[in-house]
């Protein structure tokens, strides 16, 4: 199979080139990922889709420096950070710095406010509160929750939550975004809403982006997915559909 574009001066915000992951050996190995090849470019929404099983869940903690995987390489924002084995010492940091996570739940911390979930990365970063604290009211702005900003997350509705975890996915000004099923607790029309909200974002932010998902009614709206099945995945152009006139 031919290889991705491999010159790390590639306008890639994340690229996986043959990436293998197989638990155990022998006879009774599992090979989940077997020689995936994959590329987001910054500003650039991507749908992952594929059956359970397919190696979705396996593909993303590799993705997101989770799990280890077992050959292949990962560049991300143009740094080469696993060649055969990971090239990055504090893989925490990478995660902390240049990956952002949107998960089905938003997993806010119920005791502090709305500002404070999403000025806690930038903080635990080493910016100062005051720095943290702005850049997390300018996300809650563009999000449109800023009025929501010193509540706590058990006051806010379940979109307005969402919202707020994908503002704190953004604090770190991170290139890239993995984004799992994040429309799974929602109706179609805020499932609508919030991948308008996060094709927006990504634009503005040039911010590339992830979005595994099952969500019949946002897999129209990808110009490009990749489908997984037992382990591979095949690159396809999507119908690209606009999304409908919305209030955000």
């Amino acid at each position: 199979m031919q290889l991705l574009q491999t010159s790390l001066d590639a306008p890639f915000a994340i690229q996986m080139e043959n990436l293998v992951k197989t638990y155990g050996s022998g006879p009774t190995a599992v090979h989940a990922i077997r020689g995936v090849n994959l590329s987001v470019r910054p500003g650039e929404v991507v749908g992952l889709l594929g059956p359970s099983g397919s190696g979705k869940t396996t593909l993303l903690q590799c993705l997101g420096a989770i799990i280890d995987p077992t050959s292949g390489r990962i560049i991300l924002d143009g740094e080469l950070i696993y060649d055969n084995g990971w090239l990055i010492k504090d893989l925490r940091a990478l995660r902390r710095d240049k990956i952002g996570f949107v998960f089905q739940a938003p997993y806010l911390i119920p005791f502090i406010s709305v500002l404070d979930n999403v000025a806690l990365l930038p903080m635990l970063a080493g910016q100062s509160n005051s720095n943290a604290r702005q850049r997390a009211l300018e996300l809650l702005t563009v999000l449109e929750v800023s009025h929501r900003a010193h509540a706590k997350p058990f006051e806010l509705s379940g979109g307005e939550q969402q919202r707020v975890a994908i503002a704190r996915a953004l604090a770190n000004k991170p290139p890239f975004i993995l984004a799992d099923e994040p429309t799974a607790p929602l109706d179609s029309d805020r499932s609508l809403i919030v991948m308008n909200l996060l094709a927006r974002l990504a634009a503005q932010y040039n911010t590339a982006i992830i979005v595994i998902t099952h969500d019949d009614v946002i897999i129209p709206r990808f110009k490009r997915l990749y489908r997984l099945r037992d382990g591979i995945a095949t690159e396809e152009q999507g119908e690209g559909l606009p999304f409908p006139d919305q209030p955000a």
